[in-house]
Parts: structure tokens; sequence; C-alpha cells
């Protein structure tokens, strides 16, 4: 049976990834990693909007970042996300394997 903390982070990251524009970010992300301006002008978004979502990502343990100078690039977590190939990405949620089908 799942403990209670691993229950609440994966609700948590649940709840981070039940979201139109992360997901969208997400599959930006897939392929390689991003600053929030790539990201902005990929989603067609404000970039305070694309770091909001990537604050709730990054709190969830989704997305990871790396300060290079000035910019910061977010990439997927490793241990969330698998790429399995170029047509599936599995995320580890702690005690399920969901599959995400590549478009």
């Amino acid at each position: 049976m799942t403990d209670d903390e691993q229950a609440k982070r994966c609700a948590k990251m649940l709840s981070a990834i039940a979201e139109p524009h992360r997901i969208r970010i997400i599959e930006c992300l897939r392929a390689k990693s991003m600053n929030v301006t790539q990201l902005a002008q990929e989603l067609e978004m404000e970039i305070v909007n694309v770091s909001h979502h990537l604050s709730v990502m990054r709190d969830a343990g989704l997305v990871e970042f790396d300060k290079e100078g000035r910019f910061v690039n977010y990439s997927l977590h490793p241990k969330v996300f698998h790429n399995d190939s170029n047509k599936t990405t599995f995320v580890e949620l702690g005690w399920c394997r969901v599959e995400i089908p590549h478009n």
C-alpha cells in the first residue's frame, strides 16, 4: 500500500501535469532543454505565464534547471521522465508508470 507521503508526492505531480500549457511545456522539453524565453516563443505565450508554469512544475519535481550566465535552462527531470524511444516518454510517479506517446 502507498504511504501518505508517497501519495501526496504523486498527487502533486499529477496536479502539476494536469494543465494544458504544462503538457505543452513537457512536449517542448522532451527534445531539449530550453530557457523561459525560448519556451515562450515556441508556445506563443507571455514569458510571465511560462515562468509561472515552470515554477509549479519545478515545485512538483517535474523539471530541473541549470543556470547558464543570465539564462536558466529547464529540462525534464530524468528521475520522473524517461524517453524509451522517439515515440514514447514514460512518467514515473513512484507507484505507477504512465506512457505519453509522442506526436
